[in-house]
C-alpha cells in the first residue's frame, strides 16, 4: 500500500459558503462534480494530481453527514502553513491553534472552517 489514505470527505451544511472559505483559505479553485448516486449530493473537487503523493477530496453536502468538530483530522499540506493559517480569519474561518512545532516532523496549524469542522495544516518549514 503506497498511500492508505485515498480520497477525503469534508462534509458541509452550506456548500457555497464552505468553497468560498476553501478557495480563499488555499488560493486554489474547486471543481463541481457530478453527484455519482443521482440522490442530491453536492460536491466539490480539491485540484488534485493523481500522479503524486496524496490523496485526492472534496466538499461534501449529503443528507444524513453533518459538518463538526471531531473524529476525523484532515491535514492538508503547505509550503508554510503560517500562510494559510493567516488567510483564516478573513476567509471565514478561526484559528485554533496557531503554527507550532512539532519537532522533525515540522509544523502544524488547527483552523475552524465555517462549517464547524476542525482542518490541519501541515509544513516542513
Amino acid at each position: 500500500m503506497n498511500n492508505p489514505c485515498g480520497w477525503f470527505e469534508i462534509y458541509v451544511a452550506d456548500m457555497s459558503r464552505a468553497k468560498a472559505f476553501y478557495e480563499s483559505l488555499f488560493n486554489v479553485e474547486l471543481q463541481p462534480m457530478t453527484d455519482p448516486t443521482e440522490s442530491g449530493v453536492e460536491m466539490c473537487a480539491f485540484p488534485s494530481d493523481f500522479e503524486r503523493y496524496g490523496s485526492a477530496g472534496a466538499l461534501v453536502a449529503m443528507e444524513g453527514f453533518a459538518p463538526g468538530a471531531g473524529g476525523t483530522m484532515v491535514y492538508f499540506q503547505c509550503d508554510d502553513c503560517a500562510i494559510e493559517e493567516a488567510r483564516a480569519d478573513s476567509a471565514g474561518g478561526t484559528v485554533q491553534t496557531s503554527k507550532m512545532s512539532i519537532g522533525e516532523y515540522g509544523f502544524c496549524a488547527h483552523i475552524i472552517d465555517t462549517e464547524g469542522n476542525t482542518i490541519g495544516l501541515h509544513s516542513e518549514k
